[in-house]
C-alpha cells in the first residue's frame, strides 16, 4: 500500500459523501451535508492509496485552547493498516503547531484512541456549544454510547 496525506480540496466532497456515506447510514458517524463540509474543508485530512480516497478527518477547532478529532472514516478495505492512526497523528501535529492546548474525540471507538494518548473522560465536561451545534442532529442523541476523550498537546 502507498498511503499519500494531503488537505482536501472542494472537488474531493462527492469521493468524501460517498466513503463516509456507510457509516451515516448506520449512525457511527453524524451526517454532514456537502454545504457543511465545503464550509469546513480546510479542516479535512485525506489519505489515498494510490489514486484512491481511504480515509478522511477533520480538525475542527471549538475554541482558543480546544479542537476536535471528527469524522474519522477509514476505508474498510484498508481498516487496522494504521491509516486511522496516521491520520489523527496528522491532526494532532496540527493542533500543537496552532498552539491548542487539549485535542478531544467522541467516539465509539475508545481503545483506538486511547492507544494514540487520548483518555476518557466525562461527557459533562464538553463543551456546551459542542452538544448543541453537533449532539442535537444526531439520531442517538440524548442517549448516546459514544465515549469522551481528550488528548492534551
Amino acid at each position: 500500500m502507498t498511503l499519500n496525506f494531503r488537505k482536501a480540496s472542494l472537488k474531493d466532497i462527492a469521493a468524501m459523501q460517498a466513503l463516509v456515506a456507510p457509516e451515516v447510514e448506520s449512525g457511527v458517524i453524524l451526517k454532514r451535508d456537502s454545504d457543511e463540509v465545503a464550509t469546513n474543508i480546510r479542516s479535512y485530512k485525506l489519505a489515498f492509496n494510490e489514486d484512491e480516497l481511504v480515509g478522511f478527518c477533520a480538525l475542527h477547532i471549538h475554541t482558543t485552547t480546544l479542537a476536535e478529532v471528527r469524522s474519522l472514516i477509514i476505508s474498510e478495505k484498508v481498516r487496522g493498516q494504521g491509516v486511522g492512526s496516521e491520520l489523527v497523528k496528522i491532526a494532532l501535529a496540527e493542533a500543537k503547531e496552532l498552539g491548542l492546548k487539549e485535542v478531544l474525540s467522541l467516539t465509539y471507538q475508545q481503545q483506538f484512541f486511547e492507544r494514540l494518548a487520548f483518555v476518557e473522560i466525562p461527557k459533562s465536561s464538553l463543551p456546551e456549544h459542542k452538544i448543541w451545534a453537533d449532539c442535537i442532529n444526531c439520531k442517538h442523541f440524548p442517549v448516546c454510547n459514544e465515549v469522551s476523550l481528550i488528548h492534551s498537546i
